[in-house]
């Protein structure tokens, strides 16, 4: 599994010709780093002089943002797999017209599935920017462009996840999924670049 690999090793993976990991997986492993980030400036923050206010928030803070860190390690995994379901469709015998009918069935619920994985990633670090911004507002001010490059991140890997929902939606024959997927991406697209600017924007620096 990806997400067992030291970062040598995945990095290595990641150079090769081998088609995962790919784009979905490092728009996860983003998600990922931002959500350890955003951690780490919560657990520089709890208990320190000057911040005794915030700290219960900041513990809250970092449970949360340890709990999305796993969500998104294990979804490095889940978009690999994604693709490699998608991969074995297409193997598949087409000598009779049952064949083909199965085929590309399986090919279209496998498009359908490895645009859902990313789309997920997505929604998921939607969630992690009012986090961010309270970090960037209220915590450990030493570690304030931490928790800006956590925002950078998750607008990033939002961005990375939905080119891999788009490039799907490409080979979906399904009208309604491909139109109600597109709108989630254009929101998703909108709000990543709203909510980075304004997180930035909080930011004296």
């Amino acid at each position: 599994m990806l997400k067992d690999l030291g970062l040598q090793a995945f990095i290595n993976q990641l150079e090769s010709s081998e088609p995962v990991p790919g784009g979905g997986s490092v728009a996860a492993l983003s998600s990922s780093l931002a959500s350890a980030l955003a951690a780490m400036v919560a657990n520089l923050t709890i208990g320190k002089k000057n911040y005794e206010a915030v700290s219960d928030e900041m513990s809250n803070v970092a449970v949360r943002m340890a709990a999305y860190k796993q969500v998104f390690v294990d979804l490095i995994d889940k978009d690999a797999n994604s693709f490699d379901s998608v991969m074995k469709a297409f193997k598949l015998p087409k000598e009779t017209d049952e064949e083909k009918a199965h085929r590309t069935q399986l090919i279209q619920d496998g498009m359908k599935y490895a645009a859902s994985v990313p789309l997920e990633v997505a929604e998921k670090t939607a969630e992690l920017f009012e986090d961010i911004a309270y970090l960037v507002e209220n915590g450990n001010k030493n570690a304030q462009t931490d928790a800006l490059v956590a925002g950078m991140m998750a607008r990033t890997a939002i961005l990375s996840a939905l080119y891999n929902v788009k490039i799907n939606l490409g080979s979906i024959k399904d009208e309604t999924f491909v139109k109600d997927t597109s709108d989630k991406v254009k929101e998703l697209e909108a709000l990543a670049i709203e909510k980075e600017a304004y997180i930035m924007g909080l930011s004296d620096l």
